[in-house]
């Protein structure tokens, strides 16, 4: 479970990881900064951070040098 705003309840946690895996899947390439991620989604930052990090941890994202979030790509 990720941290989340004050109203969000735990399915609307799992609703948005669901919206924001399904956006970088439907645009492959996609590359967004937190910032924008935040503006994209209507999200606050701690939350948007928090979402963002357990997807990291999950391996569906990668933070690039520049400090943008991208879709994780193992080699093959």
């Amino acid at each position: 479970m990720v941290a989340s705003q004050a109203t969000e309840t735990p399915s609307t946690d799992h609703d948005v990881l669901l919206r924001i895996q399904g956006e970088f899947l439907e645009m492959p390439g996609m590359r967004l900064t937190l910032a924008q991620a935040q503006r994209l989604w209507g999200l606050h930052r701690e939350f948007c951070q928090a979402l963002f990090e357990a997807l990291v941890q999950r391996r569906f994202l990668i933070r690039t040098r520049d400090g943008s979030f991208t879709r994780y790509k193992p080699d093959r």
